[in-house]
């Protein structure tokens, strides 16, 4: 059985922390796919059609990595496309709680999806989208913390 791995988020926009938890996961799944999901207490920033033009730029020569766009519950997006696993990046211990009561609860929903976690890379540890965004809008360069190859403006 492949170990399909579902790595979930809003990407608003993409960050060097998620190329590289992605990028570090690759040897542990046979298949990552990057979910964009609807996140109705969210208003996004990006349009989604950028957002996943991004991640497709990032990601063209992983071929084990795709990209789909769900509404709903992950866990059921989990279920619907068979994996098994939910992969998190975590930042801060604040991560670490917010994250490991969702996983528990999304056990709770379907005991056959695993969450599993992985920590940021020290470099990328205060990386997250919302400080991006602050930067961009207030016309700072965000070149540094985004995949290389993608141009916000």
């Amino acid at each position: 059985m492949n170990r399909i791995a579902v790595f979930p988020g809003s990407f608003d926009p993409i960050t060097r922390g998620h190329e590289s938890i992605l990028l570090r996961a690759l040897p542990i799944f046979d298949e990552i796919i990057v979910a964009l999901g609807e996140n109705s207490g969210k208003k996004s920033f990006f349009p989604l059609n950028k957002r996943i033009e991004w991640l497709e730029k990032a990601f063209k020569k992983e071929p084990r990595i795709s990209i789909q766009q769900y509404s709903g519950l992950t866990v059921d997006f989990c279920r619907k496309i068979h994996a098994g696993y939910i992969l998190r990046g975590l930042r801060t211990s604040a991560d670490f709680e917010f994250e490991r009561t969702i996983g528990l609860m999304n056990k709770a929903l379907n005991p056959e999806v695993e969450t599993i976690f992985l920590l940021s890379s020290n470099e990328y540890a205060a990386i997250s989208s919302s400080i991006v965004r602050e930067i961009h809008k207030n016309g700072g360069d965000v070149g540094q913390f985004i995949p290389k190859g993608i141009k916000i403006q």
